[in-house]
């Protein structure tokens, strides 16, 4: 079983380096919008300081979005999902090992580039890798959540709207206590981001559940 899902896990990250650049379309994205917001808001960097963490949360959530729809609906369209949904690897953990394997290509160059964006936005130092640290136990919660979206939509061949509509509710939570954590001076850094933390854990734990059933639906 263990080569079944490792096997699956490479193929995932191959098949993202391949298809639309990978998560190379998410750090050009958010680099986008982290660069665009400061020309809008103009020449206050006390301002931009101030909101700093939540534009990138923001960027994250989007940038996390895309190329979620094609997470199973690929496998759909090719017969893969069939041969998961027979396979004796439990579809649960297929999922998880899918959503680890998007987090990879997507999730972590942003969590990782995430420094260097902050200084782009001008925060300081404890806030800069608060917000790391934030974006890394917080953007598995993005994709988690995002595959039960994706496994709603996976008959739809243009499903991204639909998707972004179920998932974004889902995930203000998520921003919410991912942007507290980073903000001085309101509530302690520890506090929101050990929710955070929990959140991240809830929807690690019980989103592939929720996907597997949405899956398994489809395909009958």
């Amino acid at each position: 079983m263990s080569r079944i899902l490792l096997v699956i896990f490479l193929r995932d990250l191959m098949l993202a380096r391949r298809v639309g650049g990978g998560g190379v379309l998410g750090l050009v994205f958010f680099l986008s919008l982290v660069t665009i917001v400061p020309f809008a808001i103009g020449p206050d960097l006390h301002l931009l300081s101030r909101i700093g963490p939540a534009i990138l949360w923001i960027a994250a959530l989007l940038a996390s979005l895309l190329g979620l729809d094609r997470l199973f609906q690929a496998d759909h369209e090719d017969g893969s999902l069939d041969q998961m949904l027979l396979s004796p690897a439990p579809l649960e953990l297929i999922i998880l090992v899918k959503c680890v394997a998007h987090w990879f290509v997507t999730g972590l160059p942003l969590v990782m580039l995430s420094p260097l964006f902050s200084l782009m936005l001008d925060l300081d130092g404890p806030a800069l890798w608060a917000v790391a640290a934030t974006l890394l136990v917080g953007t598995p919660a993005l994709t988690f959540l995002g595959a039960i979206g994706a496994a709603l939509t996976v008959t739809l061949r243009r499903g991204g709207l639909l998707l972004s509509i179920l998932v974004v509710p889902l995930t203000v939570p998520v921003l919410i206590f991912g942007v507290s954590a980073t903000e001085s001076g309101t509530v302690p850094f520890l506090t929101p981001f050990l929710v955070l933390s929990a959140l991240g854990l809830a929807s690690i734990a019980l989103a592939p559940i929720a996907a597997a059933a949405a899956l398994r639906g489809a395909g009958q």
